[in-house]
């Protein structure tokens, strides 16, 4: 509502956002005051990842519904497309399905700043402004596994001022290069939450600037970047960054896949190959770091240069980032324990393997639970990518390539589409895309562990209610 008094006729607006803020104020204070009366033990049942993950989703539902409401209250969107647009602003997809140039400045600043809250995380911002003993938890559960201060509660604090600092950087960058304010603060807020909602409809290649692109890669890079290792570019401890294998295998990949994806756009669009590099490096970049902005329309990519997008959609950013996807240290710790099993293959059979990675608080053994939960979580993810795209290929009627590219392209919360998504898809595309959008920024286990404390609390309440009534007087009303 802050930014309506500065764009003439959009004061008639602010309802659409005033209804939903004091529903939020006052559904709030009314938590609160039966919160304070009642016995807290019933929301600590279960294990602390169940109760934590519960709340965790309880929070992002609100949220959805609350982001969506401003599109629905102002006849923008029906409901399943508010919902849609808000689902993929929180959770950083940047998916849309508006059209952007007819949207008002404060839809198009309402829709920047959920992805850049969304990327944030909630967690983190409760954690600023209310103190507990159980924000740890869901702090950690939320997706931020790295402590950067001697106490918990300085984390969050450290994170909030790294983040406060790139936007007014960003800022400040983008408007030196000849971009207005507004779009700015909104392409900033965009680019460091991994996210990709622009203000024009041909994204930053609208602009049409090398400059702007260049502060584009470096907001994209720093959004996908573990904030361990952003808190240790601020001490200046380039050698220890340098040594983190995360960030290692991070540049291996720009430059195998850059050069590939430039060699197959300059042979098949006919540009030069000097060209084809920045589009390649813009292409790659905006793609693993699951941004989505995009220079040009993907579809005139060939295959090739495609299916390196699709994989690099699938890898991800860094743990602990705004980035979606499996995540880079996932992939390198594949990477890592198939070349071990070969190397114990070839070895002598006393050979003694230790191997370890490095992080940046140091170096870490790559041990049996280690390996557990990686492949635990890579094959749910992939289990969940196929249904999905079978599903997306179902609902749409589109070829299965087509399906799995934008469930890919959701369920890695990138937002780079190839036409399927958009205000005249099918209910029942939207509705998997939302679910690969929401399990993709929450990973997967945190949904799944939420809906089962969701189940197990309701089953206990309705045990309690049957055996009260079980207990009643024969003849008895209640």
């Amino acid at each position: 509502m802050i930014v309506a008094p500065f764009y003439a006729g959009e004061a008639a607006l602010v309802p659409a956002f005033a209804i939903p803020s004091a529903a939020s104020v006052a559904l709030g204070a009314a938590i609160c005051a039966l919160a304070g009366r009642g016995d807290r033990r019933e929301a600590h049942r279960g294990s602390p990842a169940q109760a934590g993950s519960l709340t965790i989703l309880i929070a992002w539902c609100y949220a959805i519904l609350a982001g969506a409401a401003p599109f629905w209250i102002g006849g923008r969107l029906n409901g399943l497309l508010a919902a849609f647009e808000s689902v993929s602003g929180w959770t950083t997809t940047g998916l849309t399905v508006v059209e952007i140039e007819a949207l008002p400045k404060i839809y198009l600043f309402h829709r920047a700043f959920m992805q850049y809250c969304g990327g944030l995380g909630f967690m983190i911002m409760i954690a600023m402004i209310v103190s507990g003993k159980h924000n740890v938890s869901l702090y950690n559960a939320e997706g931020h596994p790295d402590r950067l201060g001697p106490s918990p509660m300085r984390t969050p604090q450290i994170i909030f001022s790294l983040y406060g600092f790139y936007l007014i950087a960003g800022s400040a960058a983008y408007r030196a290069f000849g971009m207005g304010w507004f779009d700015a603060v909104c392409h900033t807020m965009s680019a460091l939450s991994t996210a990709g909602f622009s203000t024009r409809a041909g994204s930053i290649g609208s602009y049409g600037s090398r400059a702007i692109e260049a502060v584009t890669v470096a907001l994209m890079l720093i959004g996908s970047t573990n904030f361990a290792i952003l808190f240790l570019l601020v001490k200046r401890r380039f050698r220890q960054i340098a040594r983190v294998s995360e960030f290692r295998f991070m540049l291996l990949l720009i430059a195998v896949t850059v050069p590939l994806a430039a060699i197959a756009l300059a042979a098949s669009l006919g540009m030069g190959y000097g060209e084809g590099l920045m589009e390649a490096l813009f292409g790659v970049v905006t793609t693993f770091t699951t941004t989505g902005y995009s220079t040009m329309t993907y579809a005139l990519w060939p295959p090739f240069a495609l299916g390196i997008v699709m994989l690099l959609m699938i890898i991800g950013g860094s743990v602990g980032s705004t980035a979606g996807g499996i995540k880079l240290s996932r992939a390198y710790l594949i990477g890592r324990i198939a070349k071990e099993s070969v190397a114990g293959r070839l070895a002598p059979a006393r050979r003694v393997a230790s191997p370890t990675y490095r992080r940046a608080q140091g170096e870490q053994p790559i041990d049996s639970k280690l390996i557990l939960d990686t492949f635990g979580f890579v094959a749910c993810y992939m289990g969940v990518y196929i249904v999905g795209s079978l599903l997306l290929t179902l609902t749409s009627g589109r070829p299965l390539f087509d399906a799995m590219f934008e469930f890919s392209s959701a369920f890695g919360t990138v937002g780079i589409s190839n036409g399927l998504t958009g205000a005249g898809a099918s209910a029942g595309s939207l509705i998997v895309l939302m679910a690969g959008m929401l399990l993709g920024r929450l990973e997967i286990f945190l949904v799944f562990y939420g809906l089962y404390a969701a189940y197990k609390a309701a089953a206990r309440r309705i045990g309690g209610i049957a055996a009260k009534l079980k207990g009643m007087p024969k003849g008895a009303t209640r």
